[in-house]
């Protein structure tokens, strides 16, 4: 039996026998009585187990330590009046393994920097049993609202000889030690994938909607809160389709997870709404019940010229055409002049990829960035160049090797029109659902520079 079981049977009586595993989150004793608060890892619950003098091994049961595991055989004792509707009265308890007195998750409040360091065994603590049933919940909503709409999974390769971006930021996979690429194992140089959205591109020619789901790298040597070296990311892609459909397909889609998290997971926001953000349920039921914002980058732009005339304090106040938008322009956008999630659309040219469509202007492309409040840029996209001779073109002025590349810019000759897509961090958009501030805190094992621990 397991106790979300319990928890979840309406059925349940006084009396009924019950029989489990768990694990001791505190032991408190008394000269007659104890009480063990339980967890099995199956709910965010916890369940109070009373043991009594009674029992042969009462001695050894209270000095159980936290983390012990046991297993108890009892009678489910009813209490409606109180906060936990039921608890469990013991009959036998069985030790199965005791933890050790330097078991370092003590009944004490443990700060996020120590727990890192301990990331095999921060999944006992709350925090972390909440931001992670959170990551499961909102990857299986994910797959769920592109299966429902047809799309087809696809897994592109971990092992690639290009670099999407154009950044030149990724991890180099090598046999050898002297960069002899020709002898090396695949005979060119190759790195760890930094998206997936090239390969999907070509998978979209065929099925029409198709996502890629899976891990990404960029070997960027950044230690804020907001980079790691290994992450995921979420890819579709869509032939045939503009940038109307794309902003569509975005709304729906956080609107899809948000929901779907407020029904799945509430005990665990309610959680993090207390413990890591102020306000997050009301942020969240913001977003689920909006109608986004959508404005081109040059209405951005004026936005927020006007806003420094009329004393709006930013960093970089050199508000001009051109300027990539730093993340205090996104939220002042989002949160103080539309407060609601927001697109913006038509980046220049030269602060975009080289895969992106140009618009007719010769200065913007068909970019797209979502905007919430809170972070800021929650999602990037673009409709795709279908012009064979812009997007050679744009790759020389790059600086994209063609050579790796040449297959994806040939899907143009062979029948391509239109394609659409975006990318989602699912990192960051765990960090959104979860209200933590930290992207070393919303993976299981962290990877940032210096640091490769388990």
């Amino acid at each position: 039996m397991e106790i979300n079981q319990l928890f979840n049977n309406s059925n349940l009586k006084n009396g009924e026998k019950v029989n489990f595993i768990a694990r001791i989150r505190t032991n408190r004793v008394g000269k007659a009585v104890g009480f063990l608060v339980v967890n099995d890892g199956t709910t965010f619950s916890d369940l109070q187990v009373v043991y009594k003098n009674s029992l042969d091994n009462f001695d050894l049961i209270s000095q159980l330590k936290i983390s012990s595991v046991i297993r108890v055989i009892g009678k489910i004792v009813l209490t409606p009046d109180k906060e936990q509707k039921l608890e469990v009265q013991s009959e036998q308890v069985e030790i199965l393994d005791s933890a050790s007195q330097d078991y370092p998750l003590q009944k004490k409040e443990h700060s996020l920097e120590f727990l890192r360091e301990i990331s095999h065994l921060r999944p006992r603590t709350k925090t972390f049993q909440a931001i992670f049933k959170i990551r499961s919940s909102a990857a299986f909503a994910l797959h769920k609202f592109f299966q429902e709409d047809g799309f087809i999974y696809v897994n592109s390769p971990i092992i690639t000889e290009n670099d999407a971006e154009g950044a030149g930021e990724s991890f180099i996979v090598t046999t050898l030690s002297d960069g002899d690429y020709e002898k090396d194992f695949f005979g060119k140089k190759a790195s760890l994938t930094v998206s997936g959205q090239l390969n999907a591109e070509s998978y979209a020619q065929a099925f029409k909607k198709v996502y890629t789901f899976g891990p990404t790298f960029r070997a960027e040597n950044s230690n804020t809160s907001k980079h790691a070296a290994e992450f995921w990311m979420i890819e579709p892609e869509v032939a045939f389709e503009d940038l109307k459909y794309n902003m569509n397909l975005i709304e729906n889609m956080v609107k899809y997870v948000v929901n779907y998290i407020f029904d799945n997971c509430y005990d665990e926001l309610l959680f993090c709404d207390k413990n890591l953000e102020e306000g997050l349920i009301k942020k969240l039921e913001l977003v689920k019940n909006s109608n986004f914002e959508k404005i081109t980058y040059t209405e951005a732009i004026n936005i927020l010229k006007d806003a420094v005339k009329n004393g709006q304090d930013f960093i970089e106040k050199n508000i001009d055409f051109g300027l990539d938008l730093a993340t205090e322009h996104e939220r002042f956008l989002c949160e103080k002049h539309f407060k609601k999630p927001t697109f913006i659309t038509d980046y220049p040219k030269d602060i975009k990829a080289f895969y992106m469509k140009q618009n007719e202007d010769d200065k913007t492309v068909a970019a797209i960035d979502l905007l919430v409040p809170g972070i800021g840029e929650l999602v990037g996209g673009s409709q795709r160049e279908d012009d064979y001779n812009i997007l050679m073109k744009r790759c020389k002025e790059m600086n994209i090797d063609v050579k790796s590349v040449s297959w994806y810019n040939d899907l143009r000759k062979f029948g391509y029109y239109k394609s659409s897509g975006f990318g989602l961090g699912f990192e960051r958009l765990i960090m959104y659902l979860t209200g933590a501030a930290n992207i070393r805190d919303v993976i299981p094992f962290p990877r940032t520079p210096k640091n490769l621990l388990f």
